[in-house]
């Protein structure tokens, strides 16, 4: 499972010309979920984002995570994230999970994040998005479950 965190001051997303979920200050996290991975892995993840300590104490070191300073998380499942790139110019996405199972783990993820208490907005599973972001800093991490644990 792979992620990609962006520190935000607000961030939204549109489908069919409708916002569907939005945050103010927080994390937008793209989410891909690859073939073999499991609970085990958005567990991991879960709890990797809660507390990846990447935004600003009172003396601007990255030192609070966004439980830390009671932001919010938009979380966007993107299966892009897993394209391989590494023959020919179109990226191949053989290496993403089927549809069903990618959904499921994204919900547990979401669902992972709510339980600590975060507030979490998405987008549509599947659907075409438009994804607005004010990034802060910039701030953008990637993370990827596989070389976590």
């Amino acid at each position: 499972m792979r992620a990609v965190l962006q520190r935000v001051t607000e961030a939204h997303v549109v489908v069919d010309e409708k916002n569907v979920g939005a945050i103010s200050q927080g994390l937008m996290i793209l989410l891909g979920v690859e073939q073999e991975d499991s609970e085990t892995d958005a567990r991991y993840l879960a709890e990797k984002c809660a507390q990846l300590r990447i935004f600003e104490d009172q003396v601007g070191k990255m030192n609070l995570s966004v439980e830390d300073i009671g932001g919010e998380l938009l979380v966007i499942s993107q299966f892009t994230l897993l394209a391989d790139c590494r023959k020919g110019r179109r990226p191949g996405f053989s290496r993403a999970a089927l549809p069903e199972s990618a959904d499921t783990l994204y919900r547990q993820f979401v669902g992972l994040l709510r339980r600590r208490g975060l507030t979490v907005a998405t987008g549509v599973f599947q659907a075409e998005m438009q994804v607005h972001l004010i990034n802060d800093g910039p701030v953008t991490i990637i993370l990827d479950s596989r070389k976590g644990f």
